[in-house]
């Protein structure tokens, strides 16, 4: 994947991601109160950081890369206990946080970190 520029992924956050990201996280939660859709909810929490500035996620497909990620089960425990309810609230304060100019950034940087808050998932390697 290409590196997208600073002034492409501003003007992305200006135009839509500020309020496609609620959206995202708000659908994500609703299919992570199913058993059967939680993974596609979980894969949406961790496409936040993309659908807010167009971040690009570090490639799975290389070994190097795995480095540093927590196993699927320990990621899966801790989601059940407490994943699923911090990511939540953090994503909800972050949301909160939005609204203000003087907390826009503490606002991005939570959301950017998502998916690391909800399942250990590291987004940035």
């Amino acid at each position: 994947m290409t590196r997208r520029s600073p002034l492409v992924r501003a003007l992305w956050f200006v135009v839509v991601g500020w309020w496609v990201t609620p959206i995202v996280v708000n659908v994500a939660w609703l299919l992570n109160v199913t058993v059967v859709l939680l993974p596609i909810g979980i894969k949406l929490i961790n496409l936040v950081p993309t659908v807010l500035t167009l971040a690009e996620p570090r490639s799975l497909s290389e070994p190097e890369s795995a480095r540093g990620q927590r196993s699927l089960a320990v990621r899966g425990i801790y989601f059940a206990l407490v994943g699923w309810w911090l990511s939540l609230l953090w994503a909800n304060v972050a949301s909160a946080l939005a609204i203000t100019v003087i907390g826009l950034p503490v606002a991005i940087w939570m959301l950017n970190r998502l998916p690391y808050v909800t399942s250990l998932y590291r987004f940035h390697g």
